[in-house]
């Protein structure tokens, strides 16, 4: 496939000084929105001596607060929101951490720039109005579902609205309806990948979990389609904050009109410039990830794929270690069905990993993971089938085990 047009060329080709210019009016405004509440973003702006929002410039906005999860589960349901209750129109929200919930109020103006930055997305894939979507992300409180199908719709694509599970007829519908793009998580994709077989399909956009360059391989090869990632959270919209577009080189394009990137110790802190529901100031999403300048044709700049999450990062006899590195040696080696199990029982950590092959890959893969880490993992290597498989919602990778009963069976 070739590289796609833009959707909103006068927005996505921007001169950089432009853009920068309409991002700090746009960061003016949000800071005297907060001003005129009684937020507790807007109250932390005046314990700065911020007055107002010519007091604050784009390349000083490191110096302002930050907002975190634990604020919003701190004030909550809906004590950040900034919108007047009658102009919201939807809610979505995540269960977050250790099920605690997270709720986003979202006005009208919100759901138009979702739609408009999703559109965005799937244009960058190669998406058009001729397109049949496959939407299989899960439709609910969960962005990733209705944040595709508000974005087909502003393309003027056919959307699909499968949801989550219900494998059989995902297979039969992809069979019947001819769709030439497939929007779920990569997890999901490897699962339909065991059940279909030359398909239509032409692209997917895959995202709502780290994934490596090893599983876009994998997908590729089984399913015989471009394979690209797409980023987005429900704090500062849903999917849609960015996504790789078939000429991005392997990163993603930031809608940064509307959400200004930073990081922070390696961490994505995002501001939603133009968000009107709950509006956030430098958001610190949890997600680890680096910033790059634009190329191409768009003038955005773009962010890698996520290496991890923070509190996903384990820390193993001192050394840091994300999932994703141990996806990239595993997948080289084994299926792309996987646990790590993170043995916490003692004072003395041990990671587990757990993967399905027909071969004897213990010996093999241990080497390798402890060249790519610098510590042992207790490798076991299972019969194909023996690992669960993701029906619905984001792949569990990462189990933590403290007391009782093993993850899975065979751990000791």
């Amino acid at each position: 496939m070739t590289a796609a047009e833009p959707f909103d060329p006068k927005v996505e080709r921007m001169d950089p000084d432009a853009r920068r210019e309409l991002q700090e009016q746009r960061l003016r405004h949000l800071v005297d929105r907060l001003l005129q509440t009684d937020n507790l973003q807007g109250a932390r702006l005046r314990e700065i001596g911020v007055t107002r929002g010519t007091d604050v410039r784009l390349d000083e906005i490191h110096l302002l607060p930050t907002i975190t999860k634990q604020d919003l589960w701190d004030h909550y349901p809906f004590g950040l929101q900034l919108a007047p209750q009658g102009d919201v129109v939807c809610v979505h929200g995540s269960s977050g951490t250790g099920g605690r919930p997270t709720l986003i109020p979202y006005t009208a103006n919100d759901v138009a720039i979702w739609s408009q930055v999703m559109a965005r997305a799937l244009k960058g894939a190669g998406a058009t109005k001729s397109s049949i979507i496959h939407n299989a992300y899960g439709y609910g409180l969960f962005t990733g579902g209705l944040g595709v199908h508000h974005g087909g719709l502003e393309l003027g694509a056919t959307v699909i609205p499968m949801s989550g599970g219900m494998t059989e007829r995902q297979v039969r519908l992809i069979n019947d309806l001819k769709p030439d793009v497939l929007c779920c998580t990569p997890s999901y994709a490897l699962r339909l990948a065991d059940d279909l077989q030359d398909t239509s399909i032409k692209v997917g956009v895959f995202g709502a979990e780290p994934w490596t360059e090893e599983m876009r391989q994998e997908i590729e090869r089984r399913l015989g389609i471009r394979a690209l990632d797409i980023y987005g959270l429900s704090e500062v919209i849903g999917p849609g904050v960015a996504c790789e577009s078939l000429d991005s080189e392997g990163l993603l394009n930031i809608a940064e009109d509307h959400f200004f990137p930073e990081t922070l110790d390696g961490e994505l802190v995002f501001t939603t410039l133009t968000k009107t529901g709950m509006p956030l100031l430098r958001y610190r999403t949890g997600d680890v990830a680096t910033l790059h300048e634009p190329a191409g044709q768009r003038t955005l700049r773009r962010m890698s794929k996520l290496k991890g999450r923070k509190d996903d990062m384990l820390v193993i006899r001192g050394v840091n270690v994300f999932p994703t590195e141990i996806e990239a040696v595993v997948l080289e080696h084994a299926s792309p069905h996987y646990l790590i199990v993170e043995d916490r029982r003692t004072t003395t950590a041990q990671l587990h990993v757990a993967v399905e092959s027909t071969q004897d890959v213990e010996e093999q893969l241990t080497g390798k993971l402890r060249e790519r880490l610098g510590i042992t993992c207790r490798v076991h290597v299972l019969e194909p089938g023996k690992l669960p498989r993701t029906e619905v919602g984001k792949a569990q990778r990462l189990a933590r085990w403290t007391q009782g009963q093993a993850p899975i069976d065979g751990l000791t």
